[in-house]
């Protein structure tokens, strides 16, 4: 009967979805009222990993949290693949049942609302291996060039229930995390947070000794970004000074690595000082800022940022990527994402632009900060050759389903069309900046962000957000140039959604000025003026010209 109930709660709030989505889709991405009837406080990781079998090894999650209803019955999840040996409550085991990576734990008692309570969860098993990481993520099981261990994990998308059991849903992060790990010795193990103990075990069922290291998060995290790093690292530290007080930069690589990444990490502190220009101080203060070797390109890790460039600039060495400047594009976009994911994170995955998009135009910032204004309108531009018009940038909600991957570069030169359109660099610095301490360590929603621009501008952007998030072309400007005597008329309209009204800047051998067209044509006088000397300023926008 138990069972029944569930498996009908959940099939009703899944019954809207597309058939293209299926039931583990809506399993992983709805929020019914078995997972929004209690909120995650506290989890209480510990992993015990095998680099020879490529296995966890009986390990736990404790789960703390607060009852927001009564209930009897919630959901957490791990991917089916992997085994749950026990759930413990109150000293005793409980009842459980699966569907598909969806577990659901029936209590012995009711929970009432406001109850602070928690689970065990003994689990164990073969987490999936990475096939792409970090896109197509999972478990990296890889060797270093001396033929040690070196392992790393990645999930984004994938999910954190992957390895382990957890409420995974953007929605709800906990206030903070214990993250202890094991491995065999002399690997050393780095995950998120401040290292609390590190030290060296016998144990009898790998026969031999372990190194466990137990790391604390004094912040809230998302699951995505709850990581593991095990190998052959060393570590040295720097510091970061900032209105009087100090950010410990740690920075772990290989052995053989560690005087090139002195050089290379450079480049950390300039950054971190534009970056906290433009977004306000560095969020996890407390838990220091990290970059981990990884053998995958890289990862916004909280607190512990994945880095696999191999100490070069742009993108792999292709600096084409990052319009032919010198810089570490990996070091530079993972370390954005501590403001624009890890700080401010999305309730639901389908919202992703918030983190890809505003990362992506920290880039910008960043490049305005270090070469100046006319780099950064070069940078922004070269961002249009990757924009595919493919698929509206908003996913589809409650089935854990991201947009397109325009998110990255259409979300940035969204940004980058909005500064223009508010015409005024101290308030939108002002938004920029707004946007990231007021939902400091909050999920939000995309409405949110357009309510609060709309507000500080006291102008209604709707029509721009629904254009580039909600559909998949960009506007575009249609317009013909015609011969009136010594006069010249434009004439012009947007093809573009219904009631898209956005204005746009022109030249005609001198300043800029506004013009504002419509859906329909409109005549507008642009009086004499020498016809070669016609400009549309694309660079300010992104848009699509036809010209009849």
């Amino acid at each position: 009967m138990e069972r029944l109930y569930v498996l009908l709660l959940v099939l009703n709030s899944a019954s809207s979805f597309s058939q293209e989505y299926t039931r583990k889709d809506s399993l992983r991405g709805n929020l019914t009222d078995i997972r929004t009837c209690y909120d995650v406080t506290f989890y209480d990781l510990n992993v015990v990993i095998d680099d020879q079998e490529k296995s966890i090894e009986r390990s736990t999650n404790t789960i703390h949290f607060k009852a927001l209803s009564d209930f009897n019955c919630i959901q957490i999840d791990l991917a089916a693949n992997m085994e749950i040996m026990a759930i413990e409550f109150e000293g005793e085991e409980i009842k459980f049942l699966r569907e598909f990576d969806a577990v659901y734990i029936y209590f012995h008692r009711e929970i009432k609302n406001g109850e602070q309570a928690n689970i065990k969860v003994w689990y164990g098993g073969y987490p999936r291996e990475a096939i792409n990481p970090p896109w197509d993520g999972g478990f990296s099981w890889e060797k270093d060039s001396n033929d040690n261990a070196w392992i790393g994990v990645s999930c984004q998308g994938l999910g954190a229930s992957v390895w382990w059991p957890c409420k995974d849903h953007q929605s709800d992060e906990p206030d903070s995390m214990r993250i202890k790990v094991a491995a065999r010795y002399p690997l050393k193990i780095i995950s998120n947070g401040d290292l609390r103990s590190d030290t060296s075990v016998w144990n009898q069922y790998f026969n031999s000794w372990m190194n466990v290291s137990e790391w604390f998060v004094s912040y809230p995290i998302n699951n995505y970004n709850v990581t593991l790093n095990i190998g052959d690292y060393i570590d040295f530290s720097d510091q970061y000074i900032s209105d009087n007080d100090t950010l410990r930069l740690d920075y772990y690589v290989l052995s053989d690595n560690i005087e090139k990444a002195r050089k290379h990490f450079e480049q950390v502190k300039p950054m971190m000082e534009c970056f906290e220009n433009y977004f306000g101080t560095y969020p996890f203060w407390n838990d220091g800022y990290a970059l981990v070797e990884t053998p995958y390109l890289g990862m916004e890790h909280q607190s512990a940022i994945a880095y696999g460039n191999d100490f070069l600039p742009g993108y792999y060495g292709n600096i084409s990527h990052i319009d032919g400047l010198d810089f570490d594009f990996i070091i530079v976009h993972e370390s954005g994402h501590e403001w624009w994911g890890n700080s401010i994170t999305t309730n639901d995955i389908a919202d992703m632009w918030v983190h890809e998009g505003f990362c992506t135009y920290a880039e910008v910032l960043y490049v305005e900060c270090m070469y100046g204004y006319k780099a950064m309108l070069s940078y922004v531009n070269n961002q249009k050759k990757s924009v595919r018009n493919d698929k509206p940038v908003l996913g589809p909600y409650h089935v854990n389903k991201a947009g397109s991957s325009d998110m990255y570069f259409k979300g940035s030169l969204m940004l980058h069309t909005l500064r223009t359109l508010i015409g005024n660099d101290q308030l939108w610095f002002e938004i920029i900046m707004g946007i990231s301490t007021n939902f400091q360590y909050q999920v939000i929603d995309t409405q949110d962000i357009i309510d609060y621009i709309n507000k500080r501008t006291n102008k209604d952007f709707s029509y721009l957000f629904n254009q580039f998030l909600k559909n998949k072309d960009i506007p575009e400007f249609e317009y013909n140039l015609e011969k009136e005597g010594r006069n010249t008329t434009l004439v012009c309209k947007w093809n573009a959604i219904d009631n898209f009204e956005m204005p746009l800047l022109i030249n005609t051998g001198k300043d800029d000025f506004w013009i504002y067209p419509t859906n329909e044509f409109k005549e507008i006088n642009l009086g004499h003026f020498d016809r070669s000397a016609f400009q549309i300023r694309s660079d300010l926008f992104l848009i699509d010209i036809k010209k009849q």
